[in-house]
């Protein structure tokens, strides 16, 4: 059974960077085609799709977060891992790791509703 368990420091400083690190078990983050995501959900507020890693190691990054976030992984660990540089407290959320399957030519692992194994979220909140 595919399992991803998030983990992160909790509480971080403004103007500080925010590591997060997602544990995979049950599959290879190497298999072929599938990618895996980092989204949150600021309280009150949608789902935000902000990275994903392919299975050869390919980044994507949302437009709105890219140049602040570098997605990466381990292999041997089979972890993979988020960045967030400078945050403020609009980055204040829960942050999930989750898997998505990819897809033909036009398609984009931005789409939230095609993840289908979530972690259970990581609470993060951005305050001095």
């Amino acid at each position: 059974q595919v399992q991803l368990v998030e983990s992160g420091p909790g509480l971080v400083k403004p103007s500080q960077t925010l590591s997060l690190t997602c544990a995979v078990s049950g599959t290879s983050i190497t298999t072929p085609h599938y990618y895996w995501g980092w989204i949150r959900r600021p309280p009150g507020k949608d789902l935000e799709w902000i990275a994903a890693i392919s299975y050869n190691s390919s980044p994507y990054y949302s437009p709105s977060l890219g140049s602040r976030t570098t997605i990466s992984r381990d292999t041997s660990k089979n972890q993979f891992y988020l960045q967030l540089t400078h945050v403020t407290p609009e980055d204040t959320a829960t942050y999930y790791c989750a898997r998505v399957a990819g897809g033909s030519v036009s398609w984009t692992p931005a789409r939230i509703r095609d993840y289908d194994y979530w972690g259970q979220g990581t609470q993060v909140t951005v305050s001095s």
